[in-house]
């Protein structure tokens, strides 16, 4: 999905298209100039400082925050070349600092950013560090990166601010549109006047076009159906594309994303770090769980090393301590291929039948604030629910090309019915594009290429052609930039819309039942592929909107029901067809003629905004009068809903 606001473009073009991935473990900031039709994609080289008083540039800005001591580095120390007191300590040298003192360390900010479960403009992270550590919102801590990426731009190119030029900035495709409009947000607080948002795939695959030198078409055809399968530092990101024609001319169009999966290379380095411990508790040798945590980031440097070259036996890796009394020597162990191939080619890329998906069990009732990690950690489990999920997604001309061999069974893959047994019906891909760090491996990337094309020869399909010409850590940053060239009308877009039904929840009218909740209704108020910035009225009865009181809205999402219109009313639904979101509390105003907790009659209609987020509108039966209900995250009641008369 791309959204974009050009409310307030100026008369005069920007001179650069520049693309931003905003990664969850990098940041990486591409450019081209839009004046020449003969420019290329470039990306931009990031001073940053690496260690106290060293600055260094480097293709990628760590996304790391430091929260330093007070008396840890003076002032000299800190000098990057646009300034001699920075607001943060952010990139290579917060990662550096961070793996020896983790505790004043903060990491994921994105994945906090679309965390429903906390208010992300509260300070809280480092999470679970002291009162001492000075605390930042995930919010905060996105815009100091950005901060980062703005003041070298500028530094370098002082005489086209990078506010004034045309900026992308990448989400995940599964961003709901509560982290997206947070996204734009942090950016429109740091001085981005032209923002476009452009789901992560679709800039790798828009990367992949621009490495054809127009080849593209030579690749894929109609009927094609590619799956782009992105796993970073922190997330795994799938979304299918579509090949079609139109008037002749192919087009490509998004028919699907995954849910949102905290599974990636942090995981990765996680799960070495505690085989290692598993290995020195063997020998007598107990880590503490700071320690832990510290080896985490020795792992990351190994894993990368081991993978990349299959003739490094091992590597070795010190366990810091806190002063030679506690502990004795410092402890010295060592990361060995054999147990990076096992751990992670077995742990997260198992073979598995297409018709094996991921494991949930019930959590805990009490459980420490952290983010809701995806709990198996089976990567290729996750791809065949994906797959399996949106098996009915294609197009009507190309879904006879995907047919499955067997007649479409809707108890498929669900316990006792059949599904355990029964070939899975998936959707096919035809073609994969591989992205993000974690498939610069080429063990795994194979091994994950190999699975995906088992369950295809198994379906009795082709093998998937693998789409190759990216570099996986910069593409998503390079797509981006060369979406604003496409957007300027050069090139081929690709079309998607929003990629979920959204639907808003209705407490039916029933008599009270002793220990039972009024059943829920949904109604679907944003059809799936609804364009950004279209309006909609929603078909339905009168409802009775309350006011003056603090009221919840409940909002559901669904990636598969593809058919509902606005208006769609449901009184029951499967598990699997609709995901609840997080309610929003509010307090619609009260106005001149009506009275507090009076239920006014209302009819709905909603509308996508230019970046994504969803806008609710209530007006009132009797008199036209209009309450907003804005699907975002604003915590505070009264900045959620505003009345126009």
């Amino acid at each position: 999905m791309e959204n974009h606001n050009t409310a307030n473009h100026e008369s005069q073009s920007p001179k650069f298209s520049v693309g931003i991935d905003l990664g969850t473990t990098h940041c990486v900031l591409s450019y081209v100039d839009a004046t020449s039709e003969d420019a290329r994609v470039e990306v931009m080289a990031i001073p940053q400082l690496t260690a106290p008083g060293t600055v260094e540039t480097r293709n990628q800005l760590g996304s790391f925050l430091y929260q330093p001591h007070e008396h840890e580095m003076n002032p000299a120390s800190r000098v990057l070349p646009w300034s001699s007191e920075p607001t943060a300590l952010v990139g290579s040298i917060a990662r550096n600092l961070g793996a020896k003192t983790p505790i004043r360390l903060i990491a994921s900010a994105k994945s906090w950013l679309c965390h429903g479960g906390v208010n992300r403009r509260d300070a809280f992270l480092p999470a679970g560090s002291p009162e001492e550590v000075e605390k930042v919102s995930p919010l905060r801590a996105t815009e100091l990166y950005l901060e980062h990426l703005k003041q070298a731009w500028d530094h370098a190119n002082p005489s086209t601010p990078l506010s004034e030029q045309d900026v992308t900035i990448t989400v995940p495709a599964s961003f709901d549109p509560a982290a997206r409009d947070l996204t734009a947000e942090a950016a429109r607080n740091v001085g981005f006047a032209h923002l476009t948002l452009l789901e992560e795939p679709q800039a790798a695959l828009y990367n992949w076009i621009d490495n054809s030198n127009d080849k593209w078409r030579d690749e894929v055809a109609v009927g094609d159906i590619v799956l782009v399968v992105d796993i970073g530092g922190g997330t795994t990101d799938l979304s299918l594309v579509e090949v079609t024609e139109d008037e002749g001319n192919l087009t490509l169009n998004r028919i699907a994303v995954g849910e949102h999966i905290l599974l990636g290379g942090d995981n990765m380095d996680l799960a070495l770090a505690y085989r290692l411990k598993m290995k020195l508790a063997q020998e007598g040798k107990e880590l503490q769980p700071w320690q832990v945590q510290a080896m985490t980031h020795a792992c990351r440097d190994a894993k990368e090393a081991l993978l990349n070259d299959s003739e490094l036996q091992s590597v070795p890796i010190v366990v810091p301590s806190r002063g030679s009394k506690l502990l004795g020597a410092t402890l010295k162990t060592e990361l060995t291929q054999q147990e990076v191939q096992q751990t992670l080619v077995d742990g997260f890329f198992p073979k598995v039948a297409v018709s094996e998906h991921p494991v949930q069990r019930n959590r805990g009732a009490l459980t420490q604030m952290g983010l809701p990690y995806a709990q198996d950690a089976g990567i290729t489990r996750h791809i065949a629910a994906f797959l399996t999920k949106q098996a009915n997604a294609l197009s009507s001309t190309s879904s006879a090309l995907n047919e499955p061999e067997q007649g479409f069974n809707p108890f498929a893959n669900m316990p006792g019915m059949g599904g355990e047994t029964a070939s899975a019906d998936f959707i096919k891909p035809t073609a994969i594009l591989f992205n993000g760090g974690v498939l610069k491996s080429t063990l795994l990337a194979n091994r994950l290429e190999e699975t995906i094309n088992e369950w295809l020869i198994d379906a009795d399909n082709e093998m998937a052609q693998r789409l190759t010409g990216v570099d996986l850590d910069l593409a998503v940053a390079s797509g981006a930039s060369y979406y604003g060239a496409v957007r300027r009308g050069q090139g081929v877009r690709i079309r998607g819309g929003i990629a979920s039904s959204y639907y808003v929840g209705i407490e039916s009218a029933m008599p009270a039942i002793p220990g039972m909740a009024p059943p829920m209704e949904a109604l679907c108020v944003a059809p799936f592929g609804m364009e950004e910035g279209s309006s909609v009225d929603v078909p339905s009865q009168e409802f009775g909107l309350i006011i003056g009181q603090p009221v919840n809205f409940q909002f559901f999402g669904s990636t598969v029901r593809r058919e509902d219109l606005a208006g769609t009313h449901l009184d029951h639904w499967a598990p699997e067809e609709l995901e609840e979101l997080p309610e929003i509390q509010v307090t619609l105003p009260v106005s001149e003629g009506r009275r507090e907790g009076e239920v006014v009659p209302v009819t709905l209609a909603s509308r996508v905004t230019e970046l994504g987020t969803l806008y609710l509108e209530a007006i009132a039966s009797d008199n036209g009068q209009k309450w907003h209900v804005e699907f975002d995250v604003r915590e505070d009641a009264n900045s959620s809903s505003e009345q126009v008369q």
